[in-house]
C-alpha cells in the first residue's frame, strides 16, 4: 500500500512555515545587515549545516551528486534565487517583488511539467494554484496601488522560475538519492556560488550575538531544517503540487507580523489570507480520494 500523499503535503507545508519566519527573523537583524548579505549568510549556514547531516546520516557514501551536470543546475537556480529575488525588489518594491516572484513559481512549475515531464498537474492543482496566488496577491498588496517598475518585474520572475526549476531538477535527482544527500551537496554548491557576494557587504553585524542569532536561526531552521522537510516531501508528490504548497510561506509571515511584530492585517489581506488557506486545502488534499480508491482496489484484490 502507498504511503498517503498528503503526509508528504503536510512535510512541504511545515517547510513553506518554517520559510515564512525568515521576514520576522530579519526584522530582527542589526542595522547594516543587508538583504542580500543575509540571504547569502543564510544560505552558507544552511549549506553546511545539511552537508553535516548528510555525512552523519552515512546518505553521502558512494553517491555520485557531486558530478552531476544537474546537481550544479539546481544548486544555480537556487543561487539564481536569491539573486533575482533581492534585484526584483531592490527594483520594483516588496510586495511586488514578493507577489511575482510567488505568484510566478507555480505557474512556472506547471508549464516545466507539461512541457518537460509530458505531466498534466490536473484540474484540482490549476484550481488550488489560482486561488492560493489571487489569495497571496490580497495578502501582500492589501489592495493598495503599488509602483510597478518593469525590470523589477522580470528580476522577479527570474526569481519565480529559478525557483521552480530548482523544484523540477531536485525532484529528478530524489528519484536516484536520498533527500539528505541531495540538499546538503546542492545547498553546499550553492552557498559556493554565492560567496562572492560577501565580498561586496560589510558583515559586522556578523560580530554581535543578536546578528548571529539571526543567522543561525535562518541557516538552521529556516534553511537546513526547512529544505530537509521539502525535499521529503518533493520525492514522493508532484513538484508542480510542491511549489503551489510553498505558497503557505506568506500566510505564515502574515500571521507572524500581526502577532509578534503587532502588524494590522487589512480587511482584503484577510480575505487573501482565507483565499490561500482554501487553496492550499484543496492542494493537500488531491492526491486523498485517489488514494482511498486505490486502498480499497488493494483490499477487494485480496478478498
Amino acid at each position: 500500500m502507498k504511503q498517503n500523499e498528503t503526509f508528504f503535503s503536510i512535510l512541504v507545508l511545515a517547510a513553506a512555515m518554517l520559510w515564512g519566519t525568515t521576514g520576522t527573523a530579519q526584522s530582527f537583524a542589526p542595522p547594516g545587515a543587508s538583504p542580500l548579505s543575509v540571504g547569502s549568510v543564510r544560505l552558507a549556514v544552511g549549506g553546511a549545516a545539511l552537508l553535516i547531516f548528510a555525512w552523519r546520516r552515512g546518505a553521502l557514501e558512494g553517491k555520485t551528486l557531486w558530478y552531476k551536470g544537474s546537481t550544479f543546475f539546481a544548486a544555480g537556480c537556487m543561487s539564481a534565487y536569491q539573486l533575482f529575488f533581492f534585484a526584483g525588489v531592490l527594483k520594483t518594491g516588496v510586495a511586488v517583488g514578493t507577489v511575482v516572484t510567488i505568484g510566478s513559481a507555480p505557474v512556472f512549475a506547471g508549464l516545466i511539467s507539461m512541457i518537460f515531464r509530458r505531466e498534466n498537474p490536473g484540474l484540482k492543482w490549476a484550481a488550488a494554484t489560482l486561488l492560493s496566488v489571487i489569495g497571496c496577491v490580497l495578502l501582500i498588496t492589501g489592495g493598495k496601488k503599488l509602483e510597478v517598475n518593469s525590470i523589477g518585474v522580470v528580476l522577479a520572475l527570474g526569481a519565480g522560475v529559478s525557483y521552480a526549476l530548482y523544484a523540477a531538477v531536485s525532484k529528478e535527482l530524489l528519484e536516484s538519492h536520498p533527500p539528505e544527500a541531495v540538499t546538503g551537496v546542492v545547498f553546499s554548491i550553492g552557498a559556493l556560488f554565492l560567496s562572492p557576494v560577501l565580498l561586496f557587504y560589510n558583515l559586522d553585524w556578523l560580530q554581535t550575538i543578536q546578528g548571529i542569532s539571526v543567522a543561525l536561526h535562518l541557516g538552521l531552521v529556516a534553511t537546513a531544517l526547512a529544505y530537509v522537510l521539502f525535499s521529503h516531501g518533493l520525492a514522493k508528490i508532484s513538484f508542480p503540487k510542491a511549489v503551489t504548497l510553498s505558497l503557505a510561506e506568506p500566510v505564515t509571515a502574515a500571521a507572524l507580523g500581526l502577532f509578534l511584530l503587532k502588524e494590522k492585517l487589512s480587511l482584503i489581506s484577510q480575505i487573501g489570507m482565507i483565499l490561500v488557506f482554501a487553496g492550499l486545502l484543496i492542494a493537500s488534499l488531491a492526491g486523498l480520494r485517489k488514494k482511498r480508491i486505490e486502498c480499497v482496489s488493494e483490499i477487494s484484490s485480496k478478498d
